[in-house]
């Protein structure tokens, strides 16, 4: 059976259309409701709080103690009263122009023209637009799957959208239809109208007018809650009757090391886009600050790509330049060297003040499946990247902890079968179950200690912290797909289902 949705189809359309407040400034559909419909495991408290990141390798010139840093990124059954999409905000600090135009492009002529610009210009058009308005009522008016489709052709028409992001947009609303309908829940056909409606809004006013990222990019909130905006279109594709948590206790225990000003690294495998909103997703019940306010190391590609780049403003980033793509346009690769040499010290700055939990993934990018075998397992970690985080994180005055993290959910969004160069891959998407597990503590000195030599102590290290993710990730997956719950936690995983109080042991 399947809960009740949230609000139908036409309540939705009702309310978008209300204005919340008289005073002038705002239009009607500039101050709204977050009405996304949904069906998910339930939450006992009123309020249940909920980003694609591919990761990327960063490659860095170190000055004095980092020489490279390999990085990817980026339910509820019982509902509570909607939150507001749109909230009044402060106004953000002006951004210099030539610092955010270093970690955005869309190609390298582009990049390499903007890069020519003024230092002393500034990035003042996202002040002024908020982030929360729409200059089109086209998709946020649509009312069915023909309005949505008509209008995106309607848009590519008159030169507003590029026939690529065309294409790509429509390809998204049917894969993503496709993946909702697959989930049997009975208002499945309005959960598709009601979030791809408002995605294809925010994809368009972003092409209008494009968002910058900083190298430390804080999830955007207000106006427009672009944080709950990603939770609730990834939500409907979670299978959650057959996703699981591995040793929830562990991320309790983490929550009171934030809590007294410590600092929290996760060393983990990284999937899909999807990652970050899975994470969340699974642990909105139980870690609501975990899910809220981890730090993902997200490469270029998703704060970019216009049918990510939504996505990745509803999540705390630190942006980088993929090692992988450094070279792509050699002439910039100076430029992104630089820039990811202002990420790393803005992280450092971020840990020197404690409370921080970061999330990176030291592979390089997505794992992949084996092209033989088609299994899919963890990629291996990069020991510098490992090892140059680790020192990042002991350097900066605050405790710092170091945990083993898996993440299973290729099924909801597989990247492409091999690393692309140019921006826009094809997005398969299908509901699926998930699986995210967090291994005991990795204490440098109790691992590798014993170690002289320093080479040989880092791959100590590294190979420990994959051996433990690579041991959660077989617990998860025997459970999601091997279908083996009742034996599949082990001496070192215990798997669960928070959202519902199972345990399974």
């Amino acid at each position: 059976s399947f809960p009740p949705i949230r609000n139908n189809i036409y309540e939705q359309r009702r309310l978008l259309s209300q204005p919340f407040f008289s005073s002038a400034g705002f239009r009607n559909r500039e101050k709204r409701k977050m009405m996304s419909l949904s069906a998910f495991p339930p939450s006992s408290s009123s309020a249940f709080l909920s980003n694609n990141l591919p990761p990327a390798a960063v490659a860095l010139p170190s000055p004095a103690s980092f020489s490279c840093l390999s990085s990817l990124l980026p339910p509820r059954f019982a509902f509570s009263t909607p939150s507001f999409v749109l909230k009044s905000a402060p106004p953000r600090s002006p951004v210099s122009r030539r610092q955010s135009l270093l970690l955005s492009s869309l190609n390298g002529s582009a990049m390499a023209e903007l890069v020519s610009s003024s230092s002393g210009s500034r990035v003042v058009a996202a002040e002024k637009r908020g982030r929360g308005a729409s200059s089109s009522s086209t998709f946020l008016d649509a009312r069915n799957e023909e309005d949505i489709l008509s209008g995106i052709r309607k848009e590519a028409e008159a030169g507003r959208l590029s026939s690529t992001v065309a294409e790509g947009m429509e390809e998204l609303y049917q894969n993503y239809k496709t993946a909702v309908l697959q989930s049997g829940h009975p208002k499945a056909s309005e959960i598709v109208l009601s979030n791809m409606s408002l995605v294809l809004d925010r994809v368009f006013v972003d092409v209008e007018d494009p968002f910058v990222f900083p190298p430390h990019h804080k999830a955007l909130r207000e106006p427009f809650d672009y944080y709950e905006f990603g939770q609730n279109y990834i939500r409907p594709l979670i299978d959650f009757r057959n996703s699981y948590v591995g040793n929830i206790g562990i991320f309790k225990d983490m929550e009171h090391k934030l809590k007294q000003g410590h600092n929290i690294i996760l060393i983990s495998n990284h999937q899909t886009e999807a990652d970050p909103a899975v994470i969340a997703l699974l642990l909105e019940r139980t870690n609501p600050h975990i899910a809220e306010n981890l730090i993902y190391v997200a490469g270029d590609r998703v704060i970019t790509d216009p049918l990510c780049k939504p996505f990745s403003m509803g999540r705390n980033l630190i942006c980088v330049y993929s090692k992988k793509h450094m070279f792509d346009v050699p002439e910039l690769a100076e430029m992104k060297q630089k820039a990811n040499i202002r990420s790393l010290k803005e992280m450092a700055l971020l840990l020197r003040n404690g409370s921080q939990i970061i999330w990176i993934a030291p592979s390089g990018g997505r794992d992949r499946p084996d092209p033989v075998t088609g299994e899919w397992h963890p990629a291996p970690f990069d020991k510098s990247s490992v090892d140059n985080m680790r020192r990042l994180a002991e350097n900066t005055g605050a405790p710092a902890h170091i945990y083993p993290l898996a993440l299973l959910c290729h099924d909801i969004m597989p990247p492409p079968a091999k690393v692309e160069k140019e921006i826009g891959e094809k997005r398969v998407i299908s509901f699926s179950g998930t699986g995210l597990s967090v291994g005991a503590e990795a204490n440098f000195d109790e691992i590798a200690g014993a170690y002289e030599n320093p080479e040989q102590a880092k791959e100590a290290y590294t190979k420990a912290l994959y051996e433990s993710v690579t041991d959660q990730y077989n617990v998860l997956k025997s459970a999601i797909h091997g279908k083996q719950r009742a034996d599949t936690s082990s001496q070192a995983v215990s798997i669960s289902q928070p959202w519902t109080n199972i345990s399974v042991t």
